[in-house]
């Protein structure tokens, strides 16, 4: 896989360090930003049916939920702020590539007491379209 401009990748990375934003995303012409936090921009932007195949993407935090989520969409390349080892493994499996801040073995809660419940829910899971409908009932239970 070719890396994507850098330019590009990193005008969406200073666009989220000095806009406030959790989330900023390039696709298909349009520019999606959300200060909302953990999965739910992602989950909102492919419920709304937006075409985000092939889209770039900065994020402050990818877990392994985040990561199956670009997964599923068909992200080219994300930038993470900060990522989790699996989500990391996650994006190279699927073949979007990844520029990471750090890198930390397991993404906690906000709290910190323990681990993200977004991670855990789907820390068995490896495809992206199962890992879309638990998430999916997670944060919006049954509809």
């Amino acid at each position: 896989m070719n890396e994507p401009s850098s330019v590009t990748l990193g005008k969406l990375k200073a666009a989220l360090e000095t806009g406030g934003y959790t989330c900023v995303l390039w696709a298909n012409g349009e520019l999606l930003f959300s200060r909302e936090r953990g999965v739910k921009p992602l989950l909102c932007w492919i419920r709304e049916g937006k075409d985000l195949r092939g889209a770039l993407a900065a994020d402050k935090v990818v877990g392994k939920a985040a990561a199956l989520l670009y997964a599923y969409m068909g992200a080219s390349a994300v930038y993470a702020g900060v990522a989790g080892e699996a989500a990391a493994a996650v994006l190279a499996r699927h073949s979007v590539f990844a520029e990471i801040g750090r890198t930390v073995p397991r993404i906690r809660n906000r709290a910190g007491t323990g681990f993200c419940p977004m991670e855990t829910a789907v820390w068995d899971v490896e495809d992206p379209a199962e890992a879309f409908a638990l998430l999916q009932q997670k944060v919006y239970g049954a509809q």
